[in-house]
């Protein structure tokens, strides 16, 4: 069999594992040493196995991650996701759709300290749905806001899926943080938008309530201070060159550690779930990071990336229309694979075929962060996109109430949001790159 068909082989079993429901690091890292030994031989697999783990777990910029996350699990567990979301409610909860669009800018402000899509829509719907119950909001139009409100928590950084990227590509991780930050902000925008136009055309959905005096309101206000104070210390010192990100997301984590124990919410239990959590996510991400590897390491001996990008860059058509078909594919890919397994097997593949591509004049590295960013808004697409959509199995999980169908149609308006702040970042560079050029100038 040719190396080409070997690779096209290896794509085929690892996908088919999948199906069988089979975890998706082993479903990458076993066709990929199976046809890495097909090219090669025992002694050679042998010796990537000794040498692949500890070169991928020494790396030490892979560090921020679970900082990141061990940051995301104290807030969690100290209660600071309540005082967020309490606060946007005590300003707009009383207008029709109020609390959707509070849910909204909960998950928006909880993403800033978090960097999980998960992580975000379990904590905010355990806290927004059952005021939105109360207040009688429809269960569609609830857990639809819970649903994609909870993927800002990797379009704002920080981002777990985009710190991957950037160790990937070896880009820098502070101007990939920048580049989020407006994309990041128009998601919210554009979110806050779908809910007031869906309420108003389906009034029934949400029935407005009585404002809160202002000092009640002002009081809810002053809750969400830490949070507030943790993320200009963390991006302050990072973009201000205190810190690098590996430092800043220690000083978050101990920042938000000491806000859970000031609030008397973060127990000796939550510490210990923290940690606990912190350890099993990390574990997963890095046993997906050795299994996708494996796999690139195959397909490198295969020359498909090197071949790809040669085909791509000999094609006769825009290379907006080739960017445009790697985004329709990792939306397709997205309905079986998670937002971390898609860019750790993608990556390596198709970023050098991209690379090869005149896009906008934009040089190497303006390039590779626009790129990513355009990733990481498409990826997000595929965690609330039918057939899958993790974050509606997260939220149904806590919203049991609520079939899970009507949150499939309640997420499909957000969709459309989502499509159109794609197309406006793929035709408009500066919309990412703006932040980046003025930071970074």
């Amino acid at each position: 069999m040719s190396p080409t068909g070997i690779g096209l082989t290896m794509f085929a079993a690892m996908l088919a594992l999948m199906a069988l429901r089979v975890p998706i690091a082993a479903a990458m890292f076993i066709p990929g040493a199976v046809g890495y030994w097909a090219m090669t031989n025992d002694i050679a697999l042998l010796n990537t196995l000794k040498g692949s783990a500890v070169a991928r777990l020494t790396v030490y910029d892979l560090s921020v991650i679970p900082l990141f996350l061990l940051m995301g699990q104290f807030a969690t567990q100290g209660g600071l996701s309540r005082a967020l979301f309490k606060a946007a409610a005590a300003f707009i909860g009383h207008i029709r759709g109020g609390l959707g669009m509070a849910a909204i800018l909960a998950a928006a402000a909880f993403g800033a300290v978090c960097g999980s899509s998960v992580a975000t829509s379990a904590t905010i719907a355990q806290v927004a749905y059952p005021e939105m119950k109360v207040h009688g909001y429809h269960g569609r139009l609830s857990t639809g806001v819970l649903a994609t409100g909870g993927t800002l928590g990797i379009l704002i950084p920080p981002s777990v899926p985009l710190v991957v990227y950037a160790i990937l590509t070896e880009q820098n991780i502070a101007k990939l943080f920048a580049a989020a930050f407006v994309p990041g902000l128009l998601a919210a925008l554009g979110y806050i938008a779908v809910v007031a136009i869906y309420c108003r055309v389906r009034p029934e959905l949400a029935q407005p309530s009585q404002p809160l005096p202002w000092n009640e309101r002002w009081k809810a206000l002053l809750g969400v201070w830490p949070i507030a104070t943790i993320f200009l210390i963390v991006f302050g010192g990072i973009y201000t060159g205190l810190f690098t990100p590996t430092e800043g997301a220690a000083v978050g984590a101990i920042g938000t550690f000491l806000a859970g124990l000031a609030k008397r919410e973060l127990t000796l239990s939550g510490i210990k779930r923290s940690f606990l959590g912190t350890a099993e996510t990390s574990a997963m991400v890095f046993m997906i990071f050795l299994g996708a590897d494996m796999m690139n390491a195959a397909l490198a001996l295969t020359q498909m990336p090197a071949n790809l990008a040669a085909w791509v860059s000999g094609l006769e058509i825009s290379p907006l229309v080739i960017v445009g078909c790697v985004l329709i594919f990792y939306v397709i890919l997205g309905c079986v694979m998670d937002e971390l397994s898609m860019i750790l097997l993608t990556i390596p593949v198709l970023f050098p075929a991209i690379m090869s591509l005149d896009l906008w004049g934009l040089g190497a590295q303006d390039k590779a962060i626009w790129f990513g960013i355009l990733v990481l808004m498409v990826v997000e697409i595929g965690l609330i996109a039918p057939p899958v959509g993790l974050n509606v199995y997260v939220v149904n999980s806590v919203c049991k109430d609520v079939p899970m169908g009507e949150t499939y149609k309640g997420v499909l308006p957000f969709l459309a949001s989502d499509v159109l702040r794609v197309l406006l970042l793929l035709f408009v560079p500066a919309v990412s790159l703006g932040a980046v050029w003025w930071l970074f100038s």
